[in-house]
């Protein structure tokens, strides 16, 4: 085969063609202390700034929700897709949560798994019933009397990297597992395809951040900070009361967002902390990108992370089978972070169960949130109190 007639390689990072030269042209993210900014050039997060022409372009209400489609550009990739929710009728101003969705293997969708749609997509209502419970927890944040946005991250719905024609590494994984699934007689949806493909292109995007001197973790909490400024400036948030909520690889989104911003007031971290000696050996492959960020351990252990934040208190919620991270890890950060902070800043809780965010749960992190983002005066539908078997519990 002649030089001229070689196959043209796809590009390995479509629709993020001017993502390189936005992270080498910008100056670092100016964090507020010495110990914050570590933490920032650790994960490499750029200087972000505040999206200035974000647009409404619908909105409607329902069951006590008024949900609002918004989207912004940001100096790089595809725009970003968000959704504001607020309790019908609100006039404000309201504390607001950042509702950060997890990594669940699914980067077809992002956001939209947390938020009632009047036609979800599929892959939303299945990221739901696994993960969530079956619950729209970012609707049901709302419904308590915040302002909430949820947002697509980098790589993940909205901000997902356009894999129509994979790099080629890519695609013979990818045929590979094309395969196992012929055998299997699975058809995948296209949503099944593509997050197959984004499973395996982690390494890629991955690769491409450290060679600019960032990390996957960097450039989504670069997303979330962004998400952070539109939130504060929206009309009707109170921006002296904000928090954010995540579960998995939301919950870690929201600890390094409590430590990067001082936006932040309290936060909810569910299922995703433990001591990074935990993980190995034999947790490494559990986990993704968006948890072990090169070099990271040298700044301290992960419960050690919440030190560097100003935020005046965070709540973890623990699962005790937790597929993803063994008990003695998660045991061991608890005991860290109560070494850490006195009571009145560190609240951990124990559940029964896997790795996932059970209504119970959910209420249990939203009673959290009323009690310390001051969300008195609204009215509120009445919450189930958790039945936490484990609720007293101090390992």
């Amino acid at each position: 085969m002649s030089k001229d007639s070689r196959p043209v390689r796809p590009s390995a990072i479509a629709g993020y063609e001017n993502w390189p030269a936005y992270v080498r042209d910008r100056p670092r993210y100016q964090a507020a202390t010495p110990e914050v900014q570590e933490f920032s050039d650790a994960l490499g997060v750029p200087a972000v700034v505040p999206p200035a022409d974000v647009t409404v372009h619908w909105e409607e209400t329902s069951d006590g929700v008024t949900t609002s489609q918004l989207s912004w550009q940001l100096g790089f990739g595809p725009r970003t897709t968000g959704w504001l929710l607020r309790p019908a009728g609100s006039s404000g101003p309201l504390p607001g949560v950042l509702a950060l969705h997890c990594h669940g293997g699914n980067k077809f969708g992002g956001a939209d798994r947390l938020v009632t749609l009047p036609e979800p997509h599929p892959s939303a209502v299945e990221a739901r019933a696994v993960h969530y419970g079956g619950r729209a927890m970012a609707t049901d944040v709302a419904r308590q009397g915040f302002a909430v946005l949820a947002h697509d991250a980098f790589a993940w719905g909205s901000r997902r990297f356009d894999l129509s024609t994979p790099p080629w590494r890519t695609e013979s994984a990818l045929e590979a597992r094309k395969s196992q699934w012929r055998e299997a007689g699975v058809v995948p949806s296209d949503a099944g395809l593509y997050n197959a493909a984004a499973g395996i292109h982690e390494d890629t995007v991955a690769k491409a951040a450290g060679l600019l001197g960032t990390s996957l973790a960097g450039m989504v909490a670069h997303d979330d900070l962004a998400a952070l400024e539109v939130l504060a400036g929206l009309p009707g948030v109170d921006a002296e009361r904000l928090g954010c909520i995540g579960f998995s690889g939301g919950g870690g989104r929201a600890l390094a967002l409590a430590v990067l911003s001082p936006r932040i007031r309290n936060y909810v971290v569910t299922c995703m902390m433990t001591t990074f000696q935990s993980l190995l050996p034999a947790y490494l492959d559990a986990h993704s990108w968006l948890l072990q960020t090169p070099g990271l351990w040298k700044l301290g252990d992960w419960p050690e992370m919440t030190g560097r934040s100003g935020a005046k208190g965070f709540f973890v919620q623990y699962a005790l089978s937790d597929e993803l991270f063994p008990e003695e890890g998660m045991r061991g950060a608890h005991r860290i972070l109560k070494s850490l902070h006195g009571p009145e800043r560190y609240t951990g809780s124990f559940w029964p169960g896997g790795h996932v965010f059970t209504a119970e749960m959910q209420n249990e992190a939203i009673s959290y949130l009323l009690r310390t983002l001051s969300a008195e005066g609204t009215t509120a539908h009445s919450l189930s109190s958790p039945t936490n078997p484990l609720a007293t519990e101090d390992p």
